[in-house]
């Protein structure tokens, strides 16, 4: 390639344009950001790479059957090649649908997260009542201090009261930390019950045999 031809910025920017012209394309943004230049002539690729790199892009080669494809694959970056070679409208048709994905996308991130975190809490709470309940059986809820009596009780009435819900509910409010450390010595306390449960039942069973 002769130099004069990108010597300065402005040639540079005008053979990218040319050569998108001439065999250039951009996929539908709205499914996957892929901007190519397509040619047989291999020096013609490597020169067509490193104008745009020039740019400080990121752009590569890859062999198609018999071609080279210059192409890149960033948002950012075709974005960055739409306006060295002065497409603008077609540059703002582009940034519209990335803001528009990025919202979409933070969205679905907000909702997975709260979809996670109520099922988190939710599995919690399940299991903070199957724990008070089994205390209730095996040895009744009266048996535990007042404290962790008044957090069980809040809590069967209540089992899809958060922690900060569930502290600001008792007599003596408490912050999630509190409630947390109340209901975890409910659980070892259910977890004691069922392992001397499980330890009378295999000596009854040493004794039948």
């Amino acid at each position: 390639m002769p130099k004069s031809l990108v010597e300065n910025r402005c040639y540079k920017r005008s053979y990218i344009r040319g050569a998108f012209l001439g065999g250039g394309s951009i996929s539908n943004p709205e499914k996957s950001y892929h901007m190519e230049f397509v040619t047989s002539h291999e020096e013609y690729a490597k020169d067509l790479s490193n104008i745009i790199n020039s740019f400080n892009l990121n752009s590569k080669i890859v062999m198609r059957r018999d071609d080279h494809v210059v192409y890149v694959k960033e948002g950012e970056q075709i974005v960055d090649i739409l306006n060295i070679m002065g497409a603008h409208q077609a540059l703002l048709r582009v940034e519209n649908i990335r803001a528009m994905k990025d919202v979409r996308n933070n969205i679905n991130r907000i909702v997975n997260c709260e979809t996670a975190n109520l099922d988190k809490t939710i599995n919690a709470s399940m299991r903070q009542v199957e724990n008070i309940e089994y205390i209730d059986d095996v040895m009744g809820l009266d048996k535990l201090s007042k404290n962790l009596r008044e957090i069980a009780e809040l809590r069967l009435a209540h089992r899809e009261a958060s922690l900060k819900e569930l502290g600001a509910m008792l007599s003596v409010p408490v912050g999630k930390s509190g409630v947390n450390y109340r209901l975890r010595r409910i659980e070892e306390i259910a977890e004691r019950l069922r392992g001397k449960e499980k330890y009378n039942a295999g000596k009854r069973g040493n004794i039948e045999q």
